[in-house]
């Protein structure tokens, strides 16, 4: 089974801009999304992403948390975007930068249309206690909380958040970055 063990935080200034490797725009949608993973009749998420020429199929497990079960399945480009087209309920749309620090890949993702103005910074990991950089652009972890997940961000997209949401204030002080 291929498990992802990824930690989320959220970015307390733009200086990672400078750190920036690479970017690349990423579409994605969701075959079994949210509503079904709310009402108890999926187990796990499933997504169509489309990054550059490269398409894939990734079927996530629905535990909250920094482990997870992931597996990912390559796809024809043309399959993918007919996917996004008709099968999924609509489309989250972001940049994703990569961003090296102390050699870990902190991968910086920037929302786009009713997701604007969200920026939050995922880094996978070998262990769920591994050790890792906390470079002071690095904010509040949220891994935890199901309103980042991709998934819900279509249901309930940063727009419609609250000011207390947007902020970030109700993120739990042992949920909080620390290094």
């Amino acid at each position: 089974m291929g498990i992802e063990i990824e930690r989320k935080f959220l970015v307390a200034s733009d200086a990672w801009r400078s750190a920036v490797t690479e970017s690349r725009h990423i579409a994605q949608g969701y075959l079994v999304g949210v509503r079904a993973l709310r009402d108890g009749t999926a187990r796990a998420s499933v997504r169509v992403r489309i990054c550059g020429e490269q398409a894939w199929l990734n079927v996530k497990s629905v535990e909250l948390g920094i482990a997870r079960a992931e597996y990912e399945v390559p796809l024809p480009l043309a399959d993918a975007q007919a996917m996004l087209g008709t099968l999924c309920d609509g489309v989250l749309e972001k940049t994703r930068h990569h961003v090296t620090v102390d050699g870990w890949l902190f991968e910086v993702d920037e929302f786009h249309g009713d997701n604007r103005g969200l920026i939050v910074a995922e880094i996978e990991l070998p262990a769920a206690d591994a050790s890792f950089p906390h470079p002071a652009w690095l904010g509040a972890e949220v891994s935890r909380l199901a309103r980042y997940y991709n998934v819900n961000l279509l249901e309930h997209p940063f727009a419609s958040w609250s000011a207390k949401e947007r902020e970030g204030s109700d993120v739990e002080p042992a949920q909080r970055g620390t290094p």
